[in-house]
């Protein structure tokens, strides 16, 4: 049968992207753990923690009732909408009209397809940080835009380059793909770097997309680039309740900018998806009320706290240094100079360690002689890993 096949070829794009490194790696580790090894993973940002009981007990609620189960409005509840809104207010001191510059999302990987669509034509260039989420770049290749890489810089706290990006030809550039605070390196959000981002937009006629999803993880000041004055003129903001809230498979975020920007994106959106079910949507508007919120970012703060001191140790037992002012779900350090290679490291400690952690250079090239420590595991299991680690000479 194989020899009567038609040959049939996927799409160009493909050649352009590889599957996603966790997922690859992933299937590897599943195969150690059938083989006895017993892998403390940690890799994954996926909170371990739970959302809040209210917020269960609201989806529980909506899906008991009979006639929750239609379809949703893609622009979102109104609900939602206003407790977005409310959330934004409170925390940022940033207005926002819930029924006109606000985008419930799928997620924020949703977000960023959507307004790529939106914003630029194939050919078209994107700025994205290097290093930085891999989806940006993913995403952009995919959907035929040129993906130009800026610079982070370490001796700034991985604060972009700026004046690397007023020597850049600009003249193509449509989107500019931010992330404060920074993952994967922790760099924390400052409101001078979001200044200078609205500036650098306004001048070269480049919107700015602010990816904040960690604003609340092991941060005392949360920020946003909506704060400073015009920003919503020429900028948007991505916010996600994955990890602030603990609801990653929840696949709920928002798109906050000027109403123009909204009305475009969800043309894209309202193409493509028919809305989340309108329990998670209730739900979520019952997490962002003023109570789970402060409820959730203690427990975050406190949690992520202890976890942190330990994965601190992990750092230090490899020979890795790292800036213990960094914030996020995640430890970011520099691996000792003897490596070649970091998966020289990373794969040592996966065989021989048994502890799955991620190497930097899946997030571009200024990452390769990184390492990335996950905080989402329980204490047990960080502990373990710092033990089994210790055993080992490094």
């Amino acid at each position: 049968m194989e020899n009567n096949q038609p040959n049939i070829q996927p799409a160009d794009r493909l050649s352009l992207v590889q599957e996603y490194y966790f997922s690859r790696k992933l299937k590897e580790v599943a195969q150690l753990n059938a083989e006895g090894k017993d892998i403390v993973s940690l890799a994954i940002g996926s909170p371990d923690m739970p959302p809040s009981k209210r917020t269960i007990d609201k989806l529980c609620e909506v899906a008991n009732d009979p006639n929750a189960h239609g379809y949703q409005p893609t622009m979102g509840t109104p609900e939602l909408r206003n407790a977005m809104a409310a959330f934004y207010k409170k925390w940022y001191g940033v207005e926002l009209d819930p029924k006109t510059e606000i985008q419930p999302l799928i997620g924020s990987k949703e977000g960023i397809l959507h307004t790529t669509l939106a914003f630029v034509n194939p050919g078209d260039e994107v700025l994205v940080p290097n290093p930085g989420y891999p989806t940006y770049t993913s995403l952009s290749k995919i959907l035929g835009a040129k993906v130009v890489n800026y610079n982070l810089l370490e001796n700034d706290g991985w604060q972009p380059d700026f004046e690397g990006l007023e020597k850049m030809d600009l003249s193509r550039v449509k989107l500019m793909w931010t992330n404060y605070p920074n993952m994967p390196t922790g760099g924390a959000a400052q409101m001078k770097t979001y200044e200078r981002l609205v500036a650098f937009a306004k001048k070269h006629g480049i919107v700015v997309v602010n990816d904040n999803p960690y604003s609340f993880i092991l941060n005392d000041k949360p920020l946003s680039l909506l704060q400073v004055p015009g920003a919503k003129d020429c900028c948007i903001e991505f916010n996600s309740m994955s990890k602030s809230h603990n609801m990653p498979g929840w696949r709920v975020g928002m798109c906050c900018t000027n109403k123009a920007f909204i009305s475009w994106i969800l043309k894209i959106k309202s193409n493509i998806d028919s809305g989340t079910f309108r329990g998670i949507q209730l739900a979520a508007a019952e997490a962002l009320q003023n109570n789970d919120v402060e409820w959730h970012r203690e427990a975050n703060i406190t949690t992520y706290r202890r976890r942190r001191e330990i994965a601190e140790e992990i750092m230090t037992t490899l020979g890795c240094t790292f800036d213990k002012q960094q914030v996020g779900m995640f430890l970011w350090g520099k691996i000792p100079e003897k490596y070649q290679h970091v998966e020289e490291l990373t794969e040592r400690v996966l065989h021989d360690a048994r502890v799955f952690i991620t190497p930097g250079f899946i997030f571009g090239s200024n990452g390769e002689r990184y390492i990335r420590i996950s905080l989402c595991a329980k204490d047990d299991k960080i502990r373990e890993a710092l033990q089994r680690i210790k055993a080992l000479e490094w």
